[in-house]
């Protein structure tokens, strides 16, 4: 039997889709997580925009044309909102984003098999995604994931070494909705960071919130025996106004003053984060804010979106700014961030760095520097493997590099 598991959205689904994926192959199914012909596919999906929704939903008919007589599986936050839009589409099952485990539950029942729950991801990649929190607590006006995730729940620290331990990867990321807000038994994510220091992996972060960032957080990271000063520190606006509208509790000075801090510690760290255009009550002022936010802290990398008014939360109520609009200010913003990453990359030409090979592809092996430089080097290196090379220039995404 065939199976495929298919994720849409964050990285904390691609975790979650990958345990499911385990636990499938345990129970000996042939899995995959390319849409392709299989007997049963598993849809994890993604509620962050109307858009996400939009293809989570397209998903069941994506399928349908591999294998009309398959029985399909959905999941996650999209499926979490709205249940009943899957239900009309003949899918078998559906739950949400909190309770996956029912996924192998259902598919036991069916097919038969031991139910061994939700196991370990299967590491697809030479980085592992390892969950160390669910949830999150903020309530940020624009955003559903708080209503659709639920409250923060963090796992104990000894399930997390353990996960790290089982993994084969030389890369490590933390990753969960809010992973700043780590706490279990009184242990916060500066104490998950010292219980860490004997794994002998590249470890990195998933997203951080502001708050986090303070000198005792930053000296635990230094004593890592291989950190990757990546930080990716969630913005949405450079405007203090736009913030405070959205529920986000710092200023734009506050935020310059974490990014600086960062670099006081990392000099050649890569801070890179999220900006939204055209939330509902920026003005084209704030906009400029956001502009110029980008060269005063220097980002290696800008995620930039539109701002999409999701049904439940605070936001919604507002009046949304014109479709045009919100276009206009995209398309400047993506302009902004596309030379803000040339110019972080130019940092970096002809020196010397290290990168783990990921994929070899179309004459190049590819993988990432610890400050996620996308490296291109002309030659086939083994997958998983360090090498030291030198950035000679801005190749496509990233940098080509010679060993």
């Amino acid at each position: 039997m065939r199976a495929v598991v298919f994720t849409l959205g964050c990285k904390v689904n691609e975790v979650e889709s990958a345990s499911i994926m385990a636990s499938l192959e345990r129970l000996g199914w042939e899995i995959s997580d390319k849409l392709s012909f299989a007997d049963v596919y598993v849809l994890n999906t993604c509620a962050v925009t109307k858009e996400a929704e939009r293809k989570s939903r397209q998903l069941v008919s994506r399928a349908r044309k591999f294998n009309p007589a398959a029985q399909i599986f959905v999941c996650g936050c999209a499926s979490e909102k709205d249940g009943e839009a899957y239900f009309g589409r003949g899918v078998t099952f559906v739950c949400g984003a909190r309770n996956k485990e029912e996924i192998i539950t259902e598919i036991v029942s069916r097919f038969g098999g031991e139910n061994i729950g939700l196991l370990f991801p299967k590491q697809t990649k030479t980085r592992a995604f390892i969950k160390i929190q669910d949830g999150c607590n903020n309530f940020c006006s624009y955003c559903i994931i708080p209503y659709l995730r639920g409250r923060e729940k963090s796992r104990k620290v000894e399930d997390i070494l353990g996960e790290i331990a089982n993994c084969d990867s030389p890369e490590v990321v933390l990753n969960g909705i809010n992973i700043s807000s780590y706490g279990y038994e009184n242990k916060n994510l500066s104490d998950l960071i010292h219980a860490l220091y004997g794994v002998d992996k590249r470890l990195r972060l998933g997203s951080l919130e502001c708050n986090i960032i303070n000198e005792e957080f930053l000296t635990a990271l230094k004593g890592l025996k291989d950190f990757a000063p990546q930080f990716h520190l969630s913005l949405q606006s450079g405007s203090s106004a736009v913030l405070k509208a959205m529920n986000r509790h710092y200023t734009r000075e506050k935020y310059v003053e974490k990014c600086r801090l960062i670099y006081k510690f990392f000099p050649d760290a890569a801070i890179t984060t999220d900006i939204i255009a055209g939330f509902a009550t920026e003005t084209e002022a704030n906009f400029e804010e956001s502009i110029s936010i980008i060269g005063e802290v220097g980002f290696a990398r800008v995620h930039a979106f539109a701002f999409s008014p999701r049904e439940g939360t605070v936001a919604f109520k507002l009046k949304d700014l014109p479709a045009e609009v919100k276009r206009e200010r995209l398309h400047k913003l993506l302009k902004v961030s596309e030379e803000a990453a040339r110019n972080y990359i130019k940092r970096f030409l002809f020196k010397r760095t290290d990168f783990i090979a990921e994929e070899f592809s179309d004459g190049f092996t590819t993988g990432y520097t610890t400050n996620y430089i996308k490296v291109y080097v002309p030659l086939k290196l083994d997958s998983g493997k360090k090498y030291e090379v030198e950035l000679t220039e801005i190749f496509k995404d990233g940098a080509y590099a010679k060993l």
